[in-house]
């Protein structure tokens, strides 16, 4: 909701100015977790009744969304901002810089904004910092002006990429032992802010210097022993980390985080009377429990393994084993694709030949319904007839099963584009919102749950219709929608490509918390889309997801059964 997106903001930049000022580090964090929790929130925060139910939100926090709800403002940030220049947060954004840094900037050299930092570093007012040499304010340099051209994160479909062409020439370096990705990339976040690299290598120097001459590197902003850290042409950040073979699990581990997550498994530590940290588990006479693996780690503390994905300080450590979560291998189907008959770039016999190809044993195609002009919808007749040529192509082809689709759009005020006597005839409707997408949250709630609630429907595409870093899309109220769809036996999709992850990783904990279906599908267009699936997987993961609540896990009977035909 925008309401809980703006709160999670100011709690956050109260948390910022607090740092900027050097107020207590609890202080901080409490303002820290509160934010998280307003951003995790799938419900409307003005209609929680009790918020002191909310984890993590104390009298205080409380007062102050109570503030906020009734004010539409927090006075203590305004308080905070008169207390500092405003300049400083625009620091915040410079690559390198956190509040304690910005703080000493301040204090000690002046610096109160963009402009007083460019001066200070032109004028060498910063060479007598302490702790601040020549290399540091290059870098500082660096990044404002990379500041003026880049954006602030990467999408995952981007950053996985890179990450894994890196890790792949990597690799084949001379005396490489281990090599993965960790940060917020190995948990699968929807957006990136740097790639974080760590290996094992019998030779350092070779490793060092093959990274920092890879091709597309435009500046090496650290050249160490055991870190080096690089900017690529497209504009991102690569660390690299050579860490000892015998504790590269206890690296992966702190490396991964997130934050809040290691601080829950340190704090587990501290319990049994041992000390975590990168390098490994330790006891009270600093003898080395576990580091060489993860699973070592976690074991030794009692836990079970917990999956990258589930690692954001939440309700993880109470799991009583590892979960089932899903695999890509559990996917038996995709059911939602499109082909030339709108505006994929596949022919039918193309598409379902490509679905055979990567292991599926059904595919739907979910050609645009007619007011989806832009592309290329099809009108009614059209689909009749498309309905036909999907038809024989299903009785052509062995191997592969070939669902006649449609993706229908939701009209503002629910109703769908096509009469019933058209849908009926289909195998399967995916029924998805593409226009009016500023709608306010009372009318969205009402138009999905309208086609939550028609009885042609088996699933929701896109559910709000955001595009990452372009649009928000609808923000409904997303509990009664997941109580409808889990009632009504519709799906909620999780839109795989990389653009929309849509349904989010905390939308999708909470349906399942509902007891809604989710269905993860491609939006194939080409045949290069069916590769979005790991992202789709990924936020499915993230959203505590096991196989038995998602219906592309389905066996082609028991598909046919939840659709309610018949083979």
């Amino acid at each position: 909701m925008s309401s809980n997106r703006e709160l999670a903001a100011i709690f956050q930049k109260i948390a910022t100015v607090l740092e900027i000022m050097g107020a207590n580090a609890f202080k901080i964090n409490a303002h820290v977790k509160v934010a998280r929790v307003l951003e995790d929130l799938v419900q409307d925060i003005a209609t929680v009744e009790d918020l002191s139910t909310l984890p993590g939100v104390g009298k205080s926090s409380v007062a102050k969304i109570k503030e906020y709800l009734a004010t539409g403002e927090i006075k203590e940030l305004s308080d905070l901002l008169g207390s500092i220049p405003s300049g400083l947060l625009d620091l915040m954004e410079v690559q390198g810089l956190g509040p304690k840094t910005v703080r000493r900037l301040w204090q000690e050299a002046g610096v109160v904004d963009i402009p007083t930092l460019k001066s200070a570093i032109e004028g060498g007012q910063l060479e007598s910092m302490p702790r601040m040499g020549k290399k540091t304010i290059s870098n500082i340099a660096d990044s404002l002006a990379f500041l003026e051209v880049a954006s602030e994160r990467t999408r995952i479909g981007d950053a996985m990429p890179i990450a894994e062409m890196i890790i792949d020439q990597l690799a084949k370096t001379k005396g490489v032992n281990n090599i993965e990705f960790a940060g917020s990339l190995r948990r699968g976040k929807e957006t990136i802010g740097d790639i974080d690299i760590l290996a094992t290598t019998t030779d350092s120097a070779l490793l060092a210097e093959t990274f920092c001459t890879l091709g597309g590197v435009t500046k090496v902003l650290v050249r160490g022993d055991t870190k080096c850290s690089i900017r690529l042409d497209c504009g991102m950040q690569v660390d690299l980390r050579i860490v000892a073979e015998d504790a590269f699990g206890a690296a992966l581990m702190y490396f991964t985080g997130s934050k809040e997550h290691n601080i829950l498994v340190r704090e587990q530590a501290i319990k049994q009377k041992k000390r975590l940290n990168e390098y490994g588990l330790f006891d009270l006479d600093k003898n080395c429990i576990a580091a060489k693996t993860e699973e070592s780690m976690y074991k030794d503390l009692g836990l079970p393994y917990i999956p990258a994905e589930l690692r954001e300080g939440k309700q993880e450590l109470t799991l009583p084993q590892t979960p089932p979560l899903i695999q890509h291998s559990d996917i038996q189907s995709d059911l939602h694709t499109h082909t030339i008959a709108s505006d994929g770039h596949l022919t039918i016999t193309e598409l379902a030949e490509e679905a055979k190809r990567r292991g599926l044993h059904s595919i739907a195609v979910t050609d645009h319904s007619q007011s989806s002009m832009q592309a290329n919808g099809l009108s009614p007749k059209r689909l009749e007839q498309h309905i036909a040529d999907i038809k024989k192509a299903n009785e052509e082809l062995d191997g592969i099963n070939i669902l006649a689709g449609s993706e229908v759009d939701i009209h503002a005020d629910g109703r769908l584009d096509y009469e019933d006597e058209l849908l009926a005839e289909l195998d399967i409707v995916v029924a998805s919102p593409h226009s009016s997408l500023k709608q306010d949250p009372i009318q969205a709630t009402s138009r999905l749950l309208k086609a939550i609630e028609h009885p042609l429907v088996h699933i929701i595409g896109h559910p709000t219709g955001r595009v990452l870093g372009k649009r928000p899309g609808l923000e409904p109220d997303m509990p009664t929608l997941f109580a409808a769809a889990a009632a009504c036996q519709t799906a909620m999709e999780i839109n795989a490509n990389s653009w929309r992850l849509d349904l989010r990783d905390t939308h999708v904990h909470a349906a399942i918390q509902a007891g809604a279906m989710i269905s993860i599908n491609t939006d194939t267009h080409a045949a290069s889309d069916f590769d979005q699936l790991r992202y789709g997987i990924l936020t499915a993961r993230r959203g505590w997801l096991i196989p038995e609540n998602c219906i592309n896990c389905f066996s082609f009977d028991r598909l046919l059964a939840w659709l309610g035909r018949s083979c």
